[in-house]
Formats: C-alpha cells, sequence, structure tokens
C-alpha cells in the first residue's frame, strides 16, 4: 500500500512539473523520500496498533461420537455430509444381548415382589419374620436399580445426533464392531450449532483490542467479499505460558513470542451459520487508536478480498 501512495505522489509530480508548477530537479525528486517516511511514521507504523490484522479461520466443534455401550452395529442411516437435527440417528447396535439381559431383571423383580407380598401375608399371620420381609424388600430396590441401568444401556443402542450438524469422513458399516474406549470413537460429527471466526494476532498489536470493537473479516471461499464483526473477546494465553503437571525437570520453551487469538462474530448471524469450518482468511479489527490508518487498513483489506479471486495460497 505505502508503494501505491508513492506511486500516487510521483505521478502527481510529474504532472506538476508537466503543467510548471514545480521545476524538474533533483530537489523535487528527492522529496519522494521524506513522503515515504511521513506515510511510514504518520499512519502504517501506528496501523499496526490501531487497526491490527491477522490470519483468521472459521471454527466449530466436532464431537468423537463414542457410544455408551459396546455391540455389533446392525444399521448406519446417516449419510455423509448431509444436514442432521439434534437426536437424529446415527447408528443402532445390536440390541438382543441387552433387551435379554432387561428381560431376565424383569423376571427377577416380579418374582422378589411376590416373595415380599407372600412374606407380608404369613407376617400378619405370625408365620413369617420382620427380616425376611426387609431382605425382600432390599433385594427389589437392588433390582429395581438394576433395571434402571439396563432400560438405560438398552436405550443406548441408539446413537443420536448431539446437536445441530453432520457426520464427515464415514467409515462406519454395519457388521462392525463399536466399543465404549474414548480412543476408538465410531464416527466423527460436526457441530454446526455454534460456529465462529477466530483471528491470530501478532502479540505487539493486541494492547488495544477490546470487547465490542468494530472488525472486518475476508475469506478465501467469498473472495470479493468483506464482512463485518465485532470482537467478542481476546484470547490472551497459549500453551507456552501453561505449566503441566510433569515428572520431568523443567525443560527450555521456545521463546518466540507466539500470537494471541481473537474471538469474533459476525454481525450477520445467518452467514455466520452457513459458513465452512475450516475456511481460512484474514481479519482486521478497528481499535481506538490511529484512527487515521482505519481508512487505509479498510482500503487495504478489500484489495486482498479482490486478489483473493486469483491467490490461492
Amino acid at each position: 500500500m505505502i508503494v501505491f501512495l508513492t506511486l500516487i505522489y510521483v505521478a502527481l509530480l510529474f504532472l506538476l512539473i508537466k503543467l510548471g508548477k514545480v521545476p524538474n530537479s533533483k530537489m523535487t525528486w528527492l522529496t519522494v523520500i521524506p513522503y515515504m517516511l511521513v506515510l511510514l511514521i504518520v499512519l502504517f507504523i501506528p496501523m499496526q496498533w490501531g487497526a491490527p490484522t491477522g490470519s483468521a479461520r472459521v471454527l466449530t466443534y466436532s464431537v468423537a461420537i463414542v457410544p455408551n455401550v459396546a455391540g455389533q452395529v446392525i444399521d448406519v442411516p446417516v449419510v455423509p455430509n448431509t444436514p442432521l437435527k439434534k437426536g437424529d440417528v446415527l447408528f443402532r447396535i445390536d440390541p438382543t444381548t441387552y433387551r435379554a439381559a432387561l428381560d431376565d431383571l424383569n423376571a427377577q423383580l416380579q418374582l422378589a415382589k411376590l416373595r415380599l407380598s407372600q412374606n407380608q401375608i404369613l407376617l400378619k399371620r405370625n408365620a413369617g419374620t420382620l427380616f425376611q420381609s426387609q431382605s425382600y424388600q432390599a433385594q427389589i430396590d437392588g433390582l429395581e436399580a438394576q433395571v434402571d441401568a439396563a432400560e438405560y444401556n438398552l436405550e443406548q443402542t441408539i446413537v443420536h445426533a448431539p446437536a445441530d450438524g453432520y457426520v464427515t469422513n464415514l467409515a462406519l458399516r454395519s457388521g462392525a464392531r463399536v466399543t465404549t474406549l474414548p480412543l476408538s470413537p465410531a464416527m466423527a460429527f460436526i457441530d454446526t450449532s455454534k460456529t465462529g471466526v477466530v483471528a491470530q494476532i501478532n502479540q505487539i498489536y493486541t494492547r488495544y483490542i477490546e470487547s465490542g470493537q468494530e472488525a472486518e473479516v475476508i475469506l478465501k471461499t467469498r473472495p470479493g467479499q468483506v464482512f463485518t464483526a465485532k470482537v467478542m473477546y481476546l484470547i490472551s494465553s497459549t500453551a507456552q505460558g501453561q505449566v503441566k503437571v510433569s515428572g520431568a525437570a523443567v525443560q527450555p520453551l521456545s521463546t518466540l513470542p507466539g500470537p494471541f487469538q481473537v474471538r469474533l462474530k459476525f454481525d450477520d448471524a445467518e452467514l455466520e451459520a452457513s459458513l465452512k469450518p475450516g475456511a481460512m482468511g484474514e481479519v482486521a479489527i478497528y481499535t481506538g487508536e490511529a484512527r487515521m490508518a482505519h481508512i487505509i487498513r479498510r482500503v487495504m483489506i478489500r484489495m486482498n478480498s479482490i486478489i483473493n479471486y486469483i491467490n490461492p495460497a
């Protein structure tokens, strides 16, 4: 941008020389140097913290689907990358063993209730004992708890979508066996109910960033377009500042200042919901400082948005 403004100044000098307004001398052309220095000091250096910019990406949550019960898959009705609503069926596990376990517990429960009823009759005739009735009641309470657990396990043989979203990279098929191990998820579910944009801003330029400030976002998937957003908050911490529990001695860490992340929210909620997770772009945040430089940043980000038509990087 500074080169562009310098070329405009050079073109203006050339025009004034042609019109005879200024002499065509070495001193006239040397004024380009102080002009560039003024631009650099007054506009472009303050712009870095007054209207900082950084890379941006669209983020959403990914849920590793791990069933609460193990078994053989008998049905996978979902289609990859097709929108789903919360509660839609993802897959079904063979319920035979879980239904049999529930039936067995229900039979034991009915027998325990019958024995309790019979013992209470005997107790009224002084032919039974209170201890035996209490034992049957305890047995009933335990069996009812087991029945609740068995009913829960039977319900868990049908796995539902945890939120609005879609399944991606689907490899699960009928006949496969799934487990309850968290390290062996059955599928990846993309939660689209909460989509947002995160920008990475160099630490040196984050000192004036505050919640509620205006921002503009351009995306590789939407060349030529500029979207307005607001700063939600600055995540001013990184893994470099995290102390982890370890049995090892202190290890030297990288001293390079990693960027901080800024969470943004689009002004258009429908647009935010339609964005593709993983879309990359650029963000410009307009703070309360160096307001004169804001117009330069606005021009620059619009130029970059147009360049996105031909620039894949």
